[in-house]
């Protein structure tokens, strides 16, 4: 099965719209292609117009809560990789994502929250999704998002 059709599965099952704009909060571009390597800004789980999971982690969210909200993150993310490349299948890899988790004081489990977003790239992507990660506890995020996931993505372009 192509990753595209894998994508749309993965989505339904999260409820994400996959035909919405990927609306950004200030004045950057989400993805910006260099050569092979395809940087995308930190994305928070928002659908729609609607920020999801909204909160902190251990404190009035579950870490259940917290993992989706780094899925949904990961799903936005993908969305715009597909969308400036055609397909997903163009991935080649993903050297490295960097996962904020907003944490409640005595929360230590950002890493199992990043494990959201990794579980979401592994599904989708296979052996192309193996990638290093770093996850790390913060007091606050952009609108009050529990995470906010940032990608590098190696791609396949007309040039490599």
């Amino acid at each position: 099965m192509r990753r595209d059709e894998l994508f749309q599965q993965v989505a339904e099952r999260f409820a994400f719209p996959l035909n919405d704009e990927i609306k950004i909060g200030g004045k950057y571009t989400p993805v910006l292609l260099d050569g092979d390597q395809a940087y995308v800004a930190g994305q928070i789980p928002r659908m729609g117009d609607t920020v999801h999971f909204v909160g902190d982690a251990g404190g009035s969210l579950s870490l259940e809560e917290a993992r989706r909200a780094a899925g949904v993150s990961a799903l936005r993310a993908l969305t715009l990789i597909q969308r400036a490349c055609g397909s997903l299948d163009a991935i080649v890899s993903v050297p490295r994502i960097s996962v904020f988790v907003r944490s409640a004081p005595a929360f230590t489990l950002q890493s199992e929250v990043a494990d959201g977003a990794s579980d979401v790239l592994f599904e989708i992507l296979g052996e192309a999704g193996v990638h290093t990660r770093t996850s790390v506890g913060v007091l606050q995020l952009p609108k009050g998002a529990v995470v906010e996931v940032d990608f590098i993505f190696r791609v396949r372009t007309a040039n490599t």
